[in-house]
């Protein structure tokens, strides 16, 4: 038998996966076990909900009385450091599995009666806005009990970013962690991609493009929260291959008010049929902001980039043009001028490489900003595959930062130099005195009138012979420098 059809030994093996309950208790007892043996995993999970930096504890299927009813959660955690003490039920739910209501108050009602600090759900379930559960529950059992929710997305990103990018220390860690990442990564194990719009959305679309949607319609909150989720899910996937944290792009308020968010993105499908958002990437000259235009089947990425500061209105379209190497010629350039509102000049840049003179109206006025932007065919389709609109999207996030983001650099002015100090040679130096002060003016100590030399018997003295101080006269005709 050839070698080639071994299958190597795995420490998390995917083979005997029958059934939901057996893929839900498997990839439990895989991630508590490498939260508890890989510290910096099991810290870089627990920080954020409170935990303290202590050793942490797993446990799975432990069972607890409430009432009459005998439960067993799905895993417990607990991590002690000194006199602090912190304990959290786990619930975990795999594939297309949601996590219910009933099951979750229930959970709480016991950690409330166990004196524990939080309940920890994981589902493949992505919250439109982070630390946002995606279960309702009654707000009046969570005043001692916290509820948080990881998504399968985000522990495995976690994972990705902690053994690729920030590192383990202990050699044997980094492989079992790297275990539980081609465990999570195989289909049977239930940690799903983001993979579905959700039931309202064929519905909307079609209200979108007839121009019947409106404000009150039910179906429009549920694909503005998916599409929130998306750009969730796609932030996470590129920080996995930056190896840093990308984030969508929320102002307080909207995280403050989740409810605000859902209500924009309402008002904006039914006003000019489109879903926008952005997200953040460390470094990047500016947010990625990303708008889906249902209507005319478009997406397109965008990013502003303040102008340089100096220079003529030509040179400043020229130092954006040689950031734009690896653009591609569809992209779309507008220009903005100091003190000017509404749209400015607009241009493939195909067009302003051959002519970089079509993005200035006035070259009087002074360029403020520049906006780069890039347009793809949105899909429409629910779920994944050719045509679907979640490619789509998440194509274009990955096309516009790899081809345009990602060479774009800030403007920055060039530091003073320092003004040279003329050389006089031939000039006696406690006569003479070319050092330039802060008072001098443009004016170059070159041009500065020659000093003259001093004449007199003080010349003819020996060099050991102390000279006495003289007053010194000029040169006249009348005066001879013969020695008397």
């Amino acid at each position: 038998m050839a070698e080639e059809s071994w299958h190597q030994a795995r420490l998390i093996p995917t083979s005997g996966i029958n059934g939901a309950d057996e893929q839900e208790r498997r990839a439990t007892s895989a991630l508590l076990a490498v939260m508890s043996s890989v510290r910096e995993f099991g810290r870089v999970l627990t920080q954020p909900l409170g935990a303290p930096a202590g050793q942490l504890e797993t446990y799975i299927e432990v069972p607890f009385q409430l009432g009459e009813r005998r439960l067993y959660p799905d895993g417990l955690l607990r991590a002690r450091r000194g006199q602090k003490e912190w304990t959290a039920l786990v619930e975990v739910k795999t594939g297309v599995n949601e996590l219910t209501t009933e099951q979750l108050e229930a959970y709480l009602d016991i950690a409330r009666e166990q004196e524990f600090d939080a309940v920890v759900t994981v589902s493949n379930e992505i919250p439109a806005i982070a630390g946002l559960h995606p279960t309702k529950v009654d707000k009046r059992k969570l005043k001692r009990v916290a509820l948080h929710h990881w998504s399968w997305s985000m522990v495995l990103a976690e994972a990705v970013l902690q053994k690729e990018h920030r590192g383990v220390a202990d050699p044997d860690q980094a492989w079992i962690l790297g275990e539980l990442i081609r465990y999570l990564e195989h289909p049977r194990s239930g940690a799903l991609q983001f993979d579905d719009m959700g039931s309202s959305w064929v519905t909307t679309r079609e209200a979108v493009a007839a121009g019947t949607l409106r404000v009150g319609d039910k179906c429009a909150p549920e694909v503005a929260a998916r599409f929130d989720a998306l750009l969730r899910y796609v932030s996470l996937q590129l920080g996995r291959k930056l190896g840093d944290d990308v984030t969508p792009a929320l102002s307080r308020k909207e995280l403050a008010e989740p409810a605000l968010r859902s209500q924009t993105l309402v008002q904006s499908m039914c006003a000019s049929g489109t879903l926008h958002g952005a997200i953040n990437i460390p470094n990047a000259i500016g947010p990625v902001a990303v708008t889906a235009d249902l209507r005319a089947g478009l997406v397109t990425c965008h990013v502003d980039i303040a102008a340089p500061r100096d220079g003529r209105a030509t040179t400043r379209v020229n130092w954006l043009l040689r950031q734009l190497r690896h653009a591609p010629d569809t992209t779309r350039i507008e220009a903005f001028v100091m003190h000017a509102r509404g749209a400015g000049t607009a241009e493939l840049l195909r067009s302003v490489r051959e002519q970089p003179a079509l993005l200035i109206e006035d070259p009087k006025k002074e360029l403020r900003s520049f906006r780069v932007a890039l347009s793809l065919p949105l899909g429409s389709k629910r779920g994944r595959g050719r045509g679907s609109f979640i490619d789509s999207v998440e194509a274009a996030i990955n096309t516009f930062y790899g081809d345009i983001v990602q060479d774009l650099r800030a403007w920055t002015a060039a530091p003073p130099r320092l003004r040279e100090t003329p050389d006089q040679p031939g000039e006696r130096v406690s006569l003479t005195s070319t050092a330039l002060s802060s008072q001098d003016g443009a004016e170059s100590a070159e041009s500065a009138p020659p000093v003259p030399e001093p004449v007199g018997s003080g010349d003819q003295r020996e060099p050991d012979e102390p000279q006495a101080a003289e007053p010194w006269t000029p040169d006249t005709p009348s005066e001879t420098s013969a020695p008397v």
